[in-house]
């Protein structure tokens, strides 16, 4: 299967044929970032215990974590974070998950843009 499918209606993917990028969270697989695509991006992200703290000024995103234990930092306040812990990050919130062998699915709304990333 290739990385991606795109139908006219529908868009299917495989998270793990996906190269990884790095990111301020650590290496992101990044699905649904093409063209065809407005609404929403998935990423499969294995964060790094070093995380860098940021914001978006026009994302909302949502974070599953799948893998591991660790923590979230959301504008100075720390919450644990452990395998079934959702998260919705909201524009403006400076934030950072940080963890040993933390996966997480994040679902950036409206799909990620590179340009909507800020050091905090």
């Amino acid at each position: 299967m290739q990385n991606e499918i795109i139908g006219e209606r529908f868009q299917v993917a495989r998270l793990a044929d996906i190269a990884p990028t790095p990111c301020p969270c650590g290496q992101s697989r990044r699905a649904f970032m093409n063209e065809a695509n407005t609404v929403a991006s998935m990423h499969l992200v294995e964060i790094k215990h070093d995380s860098e703290l940021h914001y978006h000024q026009r994302m909302t995103e949502l974070y599953y974590v799948l893998e591991g234990e660790g923590h979230i930092e959301l504008d100075g306040q720390i919450h644990p974070l452990s395998p079934g812990t959702a998260v919705l990050i909201q524009p403006g919130c400076r934030h950072r998950a940080v963890g040993e062998n933390l996966k997480i699915l994040n679902v950036p709304v409206p799909k990620f843009d590179p340009a909507d990333e800020f050091p905090a």
